[in-house]
């Protein structure tokens, strides 16, 4: 028996893996995120299986329910949305499946942030002009944040900053990235609500103005905030990586055929 976390994607039901729809698909017990995983993704469950959304369920309520499943010998397809290692809260779980003695894998899924990134059509690393993404959130009623990663010290990089689970925290955001030089008031912002949803929407702003759009808009959550200058770059350098004149083992020098 083996408690499976998979991710299911940002939302559009086909984004989730091979890997991870056949496990769903074979497992008797299927515990899923409910607010944020499609519906036909659960709806593979073998007929017959265990399905219960653990949205108004306690960590020990999905604890128990693994529990039972591994004393009867079934497997547990425990579904996540987007890539579980990213606020999926499963670090807490693999703890207490330790503590039982309880095998687990994990399947990763497409993070919400890559799925908004090919949405837009946009590279978050532009040559010279930022190569690093930073991938945090702020504090409100959740967990606090470690100290040293405040977003005045992570702005200090200069990097695209995907900052999850922040909608409702944008003026924090304002404070903290307008007087870094590598950001202020025009530096290209984009809120990604719902991303892979039917209903997927991205507001495009700056970091001056992008409050008072989410606030026109009325979002409150499930949402995914960008902020850099690589949204917005246009006149930049091509990468080495095709540059006829850049030689590698997989593209040697070419011989100049004598005249």
């Amino acid at each position: 028996m083996t408690v499976h976390f998979i991710g299911a994607g940002p939302g559009a039901p086909d984004l989730i893996t091979v890997r991870g729809l056949r496990l769903i698909e074979a497992c008797p017990v299927c515990l899923y995120a409910g607010s944020l995983v499609p519906e036909e993704v659960v709806r593979a469950a073998p007929e017959g299986a265990r399905v219960r959304d653990t949205a108004p369920m306690t960590l020990d309520e999905i604890i128990a329910e693994m529990r039972e499943a591994h004393e009867s010998g079934k497997d547990v397809a425990r579904v996540h949305s987007g890539d579980p290692s990213l606020y999926g809260a499963i670090a807490e779980q693999m703890r207490r499946l330790d503590a039982l003695a309880i095998p687990y894998d994990v399947t990763p899924g497409v993070p919400a942030f890559a799925a908004a990134a090919a949405a837009l059509q946009k590279e978050l690393t532009v040559p010279e002009i930022c190569q690093t993404v930073i991938l945090t959130r702020t504090a409100m009623k959740s967990s606090k944040m470690p100290e040293g990663e405040e977003l005045s010290t992570l702005g200090r990089s200069g990097a695209t900053l995907a900052i999850h689970l922040s909608v409702r925290n944008i003026p924090h955001i304002q404070r903290e990235l307008l007087p870094l030089p590598a950001y202020g008031e025009n530096c290209p912002a984009v809120i990604a609500y719902r991303v892979g949803w039917p209903d997927e929407t991205f507001i495009h702003g700056t970091l001056g103005d992008i409050h008072k759009k989410a606030r026109a808009a009325k979002l409150t959550r499930t949402a995914l905030i960008f902020v850099g200058r690589a949204l917005g770059a246009e006149d930049f350098i091509d990468s080495k990586l095709y540059d006829a004149g850049h030689v590698h083992v997989l593209r040697p020098k070419r011989k100049t055929l004598a005249s």
